[in-house]
């Protein structure tokens, strides 16, 4: 991939805790093509959100780099993390929580672009935040409501509108239509994919839903507890799954096909503690596949062109479709 948006090189994250170092982000690497959006899956717990939030800096790494355009950005100064602010945003999950309940629609779109100082005038500022408005959808006649008085559809838009505010190159959509019910949530999608065809926006799309991020996504990273155990093209993910936590993920997915039911991979075993864990596979505790060798630290190979499993059984495993 020449020239990406972003790429991450070996990123952690940690957390000291009372009962040792917590591995939220542990040795991550990949490449998000500009206008392209990565999917980011897996458990709840995975580290899936503070892997975004730790490239955006709203949670600084504890080791690794982060690039932006081919910049190093991993650790800047006062005056290059407001650029950085300005070219990398989020959208939160919860769209309530993540507004000011004292703030109008019109205050929560209008309070980054008077913090920029791009604009000198009011008059500008209004104009900009109409813009802004109609650009996600956002009747007029909402301007002056507050967060309490919309519906979560409508409240997503609002904080859609504020991460644009400042026209970014890359966002961080934090399971963003997971607080939302199924029909708003496809009016949500089908806005982010809008706004990408026309800004030109690059995403990372963490979520937990596999169909949603099957609808949204080029290219899919599988996290399991802090680390990549798949990454691969969106479309050849769900044809060819290679690693056995992948294959149970996607064994999940509710099937409408009731004369021909896909088997459902029950995962059994304890799940291993994310707290100074072991060197070897984390999943191997879960694996019905585990073996000595699966004791041993793991890295990403690339099996398929563009596919990367982290599995030292994949090629033995899959010598079927391979």
């Amino acid at each position: 991939m020449a020239n990406p948006m972003i790429e991450v090189r070996h990123l952690k994250k940690y957390f000291n805790t009372p009962k040792g170092t917590l591995h939220a982000v542990d040795d991550i690497s990949f490449k998000i093509e500009k206008g392209k959006t990565m999917g980011v899956v897996g458990e709840s717990g995975c580290g899936k959100s503070t892997l975004g939030r730790t490239i955006i800096h709203l949670l600084e790494s504890t080791d690794g780099q982060i690039f932006l355009d081919g910049k190093d950005i991993t650790h800047v100064d006062k005056h290059q993390m407001h650029e950085i602010n300005e070219r990398m945003q989020i959208v939160f999950q919860d769209p309530y929580s993540s507004l000011n309940p004292r703030q109008t629609v019109e205050d929560v779109i209008r309070e980054p672009l008077k913090l920029s100082k791009r604009y000198k005038t009011r008059a500008e500022i209004d104009q900009k935040t109409d813009e802004l408005m109609k650009l996600v959808g956002i009747d007029e006649r909402l301007r002056h409501a507050y967060p309490h008085e919309l519906d979560g559809g409508r409240r997503q838009r609002v904080g859609i509108a504020r991460a644009l505010s400042l026209n970014p190159d890359f966002i961080v959509c934090d399971e963003p239509v997971s607080a939302l019910d199924v029909s708003i949530q496809a009016q949500v999608l089908n806005l982010l994919q809008d706004l990408q065809e026309k800004q030109g926006l690059t995403y990372m799309f963490v979520t937990h839903d596999l169909s949603v991020v099957r609808h949204i996504s080029d290219d899919i990273c599988v996290m399991y507890l802090g680390q990549l155990v798949e990454t691969s093209p969106a479309k050849e993910l769900f044809i060819k799954p290679l690693h056995p936590y992948t294959k149970a993920l996607l064994s999940a997915i509710p099937s409408t096909d009731i004369d021909h039911p896909h088997e459902r991979i029950k995962l059994q075993g304890e799940i291993t503690s994310p707290v100074d864990p072991k060197p070897g596979c984390r999943f191997a505790a879960r694996c019905p596949y585990a073996a000595e060798a699966c004791r041993q630290p793991q890295q990403l190979e690339e099996i398929l062109p563009d596919h990367y499993i982290s599995c030292c059984r994949a090629r033995e495993l899959n010598k079927d479709i391979l």
